[in-house]
């Protein structure tokens, strides 16, 4: 039986605190946030809204959703995420298979890892990326917003190392069987690695909900804008010409704009836990033991 000391225990109590408080500080405002969006307009305005909601009611959310630009906004950030996630992790892990091979396998293998490390030291920049993506006739177009940034180095070097953990005999005798690289990937390396490839799909599906910048500069369009470049014209640049007049007229601004922040905010929050268990261990311990 393992017997914890005093020390531990001082410890163990020091270290429960601290989180806990961190958690609520975290959560706080966010839980405000939605205190705001369930308040009428008056108290909203006033700033009296803390703890509870004050003149309960749903009329931000209701006017949220009659918002066809905001509706249309959400529907793209959830095709770009679903998209973009499986795209990335497609591209990433078979890159990431690749370059863990060795050398004497894969006998260019270095020269690819280094073209892989150069793009993380030096990029194009805004203008020529703006350039490459107008003359690709992307702009205005989902892919816009995908194909920039599916593959991402840092996230193959983790993979990458991932599947280094992998014993090699399981594949040689994969290969004894008659099994291809391909399937090798597919029924090996993809079932043990699985959570490393959720904790960095959870990675990617935060970057591409959370992403405005580019949606800014590759959509001219309102209704084609992904919901956190939407977020940010209505929100930070106080822009409400994208909401309908008769929506927001005699209606707190606040109030639509704290709803349409936490609606923004809820489908991460909702994945979150479900991969919570591949999050702790993903990257700090390896897929099996020798």
């Amino acid at each position: 039986m393992y017997y914890k000391t005093m020390s531990y225990r001082i410890f163990s109590l020091f270290n429960n605190v601290l989180l806990t408080i961190i958690s609520i500080v975290c959560l706080l405002p966010l839980y405000h946030l939605l205190m705001v969006s369930l308040s009428s307009s008056a108290p909203a305005n006033a700033g009296l809204v803390t703890f509870w909601p004050i003149g309960f009611t749903f009329e931000a959310y209701s006017k949220t959703f009659e918002n066809a630009n905001f509706l249309s906004s959400l529907w793209v950030s959830v095709q770009r995420t679903v998209l973009g996630t499986a795209l990335a992790m497609a591209v990433n892990a078979v890159a990431a298979y690749a370059l863990s091979k060795e050398t004497r396998i894969f006998r260019a293998r270095n020269i690819y890892l280094w073209y892989f490390v150069v793009t993380m030291l030096f990029s194009g920049g805004l203008i020529p990326g703006y350039i490459l993506i107008l003359k690709l006739g992307l702009m205005n177009t989902l892919m816009a917003l995908i194909l920039p940034v599916t593959v991402s180095v840092y996230n193959v070097i983790l993979l990458l190392n991932f599947f280094r953990t992998v014993p090699k005999e399981l594949e040689e005798a994969a290969f004894i069987d008659g099994a291809s690289h391909l399937r090798s990937f597919v029924s090996i390396y993809l079932p043990i690695s699985m959570p490393a490839i959720a904790t960095i799909s959870l990675f990617t599906m935060v970057m591409h909900w959370n992403a405005y910048f580019d949606g800014l500069i590759y959509i001219k369009e309102s209704m084609d804008l992904p919901l956190a470049s939407f977020l940010q014209t209505v929100i930070v640049q106080a822009d409400m010409s994208k909401f309908d007049p008769s929506i927001v007229a005699n209606k707190s601004q606040r109030t639509l704009r704290a709803s349409q922040i936490f609606i923004g905010a809820l489908p991460i929050l909702l994945v979150y836990p479900i991969l919570q268990r591949y999050f702790v261990k993903g990257i700090v311990i390896g897929a099996v033991k020798e």
